[in-house]
């Protein structure tokens, strides 16, 4: 076959194309994926006080929901886990992230949309219902013998949130005619309700059905009230740089969690069994 010009110059493209592939093979040969994490370490923000049956007080065990669950990724990731447990707020876990001080937040933290814009999350682990603490006198006070259900939305009154917690931010969306109150921990929210200078306390039901369990003497001054329409879901919090661990965070809890989602009655199981021993 006589060579023509055009045959020449397709000759000389793929001589081209060969020379340019054989190029770019070693160093592509030479590229090694990245680890997910750096150091052999798994870094987890942990709040600093304990949460039964989520994870205990620094110091007292390597039991609960969430250091279980901590422990099992940075095992099938082959790193070693390290719990910075400085965190005071479940807010100041989420800054923990955005700082680079931590990978993961692990600690019963619930996804919010105004932490997804700093930070990933994986799927929730758990999901709860919101949940309301009343003042029992106060309550009889406001609702005037009618039902709760139909006054609660739109509860005028004092009204009881954990200080950088996700039920902070949900309450002036979710009762934008009451006056918040904000209180450095869950047990002076209970002292607030027991001495009626709070009319409702506002968290997941999980907490709130807690604490009668721990305290059967709260119903004479308290009740429960679950907000069904309303979920709190719990995740995984993720660095925002490292969209890898969050993928991976995400197969563990498919594959080796089977994709289960726990129920604020499955906990509340967990946890009288927990006491009991």
């Amino acid at each position: 076959m006589p060579l023509t010009r055009r045959t020449l110059f397709a000759a000389g493209g793929g001589g081209l194309l060969f020379a340019q592939a054989q190029a770019t093979t070693p160093a592509q040969a030479q590229d090694v994926p990245k680890p997910i994490v750096s150091d052999n370490r798994l870094r987890i923000a942990m709040p600093a006080f304990a949460s039964d049956p989520f994870f205990p007080a620094d110091g007292s065990g390597d039991s609960g929901i969430d250091m279980e669950l901590a422990r099992g990724i940075a095992a099938e990731l082959g790193v070693e886990p390290v719990f910075d447990r400085s965190a005071v707020t479940f807010d100041a876990m989420v800054q923990q992230l955005t700082s680079g001080q931590a990978d993961l937040a692990i600690g019963k933290l619930s996804r919010t949309l105004q932490r997804g814009r700093s930070i990933l999350y994986s799927r929730p682990y758990a999901m709860l219902h919101q949940g309301l603490l009343a003042n029992r006198l106060n309550l009889a006070r406001i609702t005037q013998g009618k039902p709760p259900e139909q006054i609660i939305r739109d509860f005028s009154g004092d009204l009881g949130v954990i200080e950088g917690s996700s039920f902070a931010t949900y309450a002036a969306a979710t009762f934008p005619h009451a006056t918040i109150q904000r209180f450095a921990g869950w047990n002076t929210v209970i002292d607030a309700i027991r001495n009626g200078t709070i009319d409702l306390a506002y968290r997941d039901d999980f907490e709130i059905k807690k604490l009668m369990v721990d305290d059967p003497s709260m119903t004479v001054v308290a009740r429960s009230i679950t907000l069904t329409d309303k979920v709190d879901t719990i995740a995984v919090g993720v660095r925002p740089d490292n969209p890898h661990l969050a993928a991976f965070v995400d197969l563990y809890l498919d594959l080796a969690r089977g994709q289960k989602v726990l129920s604020t009655d499955e906990i509340i199981a967990r946890y009288r069994q927990g006491s009991k021993a």
